[in-house]
């Protein structure tokens, strides 16, 4: 951190830490309401949210059409234009408009055509309200801006209200439809608050833009959008093909198993997400100093993977008796075999946006492909023989093999930029 300036330093930390409380909240307050939900719902209603979740989730990478990495970007470089930072945020909310009823036309289709999902049609168009809250609210604004600190405040109280009224409302299976309806709430609410503050504190407004002007921006969007759709087809695609391969109930195990190894990866996020817009700037003002800091990351990453690896595997008994409200141990096998993401997870992102930074799209388009089809290579055929525990043994071997091509990738980029 010595290499940074105070100001730099200042913003940094104050990002971060905003970012981590949020990060916390995300993960924390769904494994707060999960044992009871599990309870109330049944592990087979548990398992049907999680299915209608990951099914909604491709709707919302489609929306935000990986803006919160491009647009953040163009953001972070012309803040201090007004003008210009106008037409990027309302390129940005036109093409997410379009995307957004895009969604919810190819949502309609398949629930209708399917029995799969017409059976609970109503949880899959009242998990999609948080595609909608997705949709109002721009993060990537904030981060352009390096002012997570109203991210965190807007999502925060939002997700506490609407996590406290599951507890309340909730009270028999029957009531399964709020637990979509209430989350749905709090992000709507959460991106209209967004919407006010960035024209009440940055006086910042929509204004149409030429036809030419949005397209450039969605051109620029493409390969990012492309690698996040990527990403889910080796991440939420695998959730989605157990639920067709086998029931509800494993989808359930599987899917608590999941959230509590991402609410202690994900602590790693905040990050990754804080650095990105440091890194885009140092790329461009000094390039040795752009590889040095992501080194440094890198080897800090290394560490504390590992001793976080260490420490849940010995507590992973307790892990799922404190998100399950029991001893499971068909949950905790699981547990024990997922865990080992950790260990991957934060590199995803830190190299990924490297590569994107150092506009390397060619390189990262030639991983997510290799890695997309090593996927569907071994994780249908685990699933089949090996059902949950296939699934993860298939997934943790991807996601290894995904990590070691970004790393070569990344440093073969290095090396070519360092030539030149």
């Amino acid at each position: 951190m010595k290499n940074l300036k105070d100001e730099e330093y200042n913003s940094l930390k104050s990002n971060f830490i905003s970012l981590t409380v949020l990060q916390a909240a995300n993960y924390i307050l769904p494994l707060i309401t999960l044992p009871y939900l599990v309870k109330v719902l049944g592990i087979e209603y548990f398992g049907l949210l999680a299915f209608a979740t990951a099914t909604i989730a491709y709707f919302g990478i489609l929306t935000d059409y990986g803006f919160n990495l491009t647009a953040t970007k163009e953001i972070s470089i012309h803040r201090e234009n007004k003008t210009k930072t106008i037409e990027i945020f309302s390129s940005v909310m036109s093409i997410k408009f379009v995307l957004l009823l895009l969604s919810l036309s190819i949502l309609t289709l398949i629930v209708f055509s399917f029995n799969k999902f017409s059976e609970h049609w109503e949880i899959y168009f009242l998990t999609f309200g948080s595609v909608i809250g997705q949709f109002l609210f721009p993060v990537c604004f904030f981060q352009g801006m390096e002012k997570m600190k109203y991210i965190t405040y807007l999502n925060l109280v939002s997700k506490s209200i609407f996590t406290i009224a599951i507890f309340v409302f909730v009270q028999e299976q029957s009531d399964i439809h709020l637990v979509p309806l209430f989350f749905s709430l709090g992000a709507i609410l959460a991106g209209l608050a967004s919407l006010y503050l960035i024209h009440k504190e940055f006086n910042i407004h929509f204004q149409l833009q030429s036809f030419t002007t949005i397209k450039e921006y969605f051109i620029d969007g493409w390969h990012v959008f492309l690698s996040r759709f990527y990403v889910s087809m080796y991440t939420t695609t695998n959730l989605l093909l157990l639920g067709l391969f086998t029931n509800n109930v494993l989808v359930g195990y599987y899917a608590i198993a999941e959230k509590i190894v991402l609410a202690i990866a994900g602590i790693f996020e905040p990050l990754n997400q804080t650095l990105y817009p440091y890194l885009a700037r140092k790329y461009k003002e000094n390039f040795q100093l752009f590889v040095h800091f992501l080194k440094r990351t890198s080897l800090l990453f290394i560490v504390t993977t590992s001793i976080l690896l260490m420490l849940s595997e010995y507590f992973v008994d307790n892990l799922v008796y404190l998100v399950q409200g029991s001893y499971q141990t068909t949950i905790s096998y699981l547990l024990s075999l997922f865990l080992l993401r950790i260990l991957t997870y934060p590199f995803g992102g830190l190299l990924s946006n490297a590569l994107i930074i150092m506009k390397q799209t060619n390189y990262y388009m030639r991983v997510m492909n290799y890695t997309v089809l090593l996927n569907f290579l071994l994780v249908p055929v685990a699933i089949y023989f090996y059902q949950a525990s296939g699934l993860i043994i298939a997934f943790l071997l991807v996601t290894f093999i995904h990590v070691l091509l970004l790393w070569y990738y990344v440093n073969k980029a290095i090396q070519s930029i360092r030539k030149q």
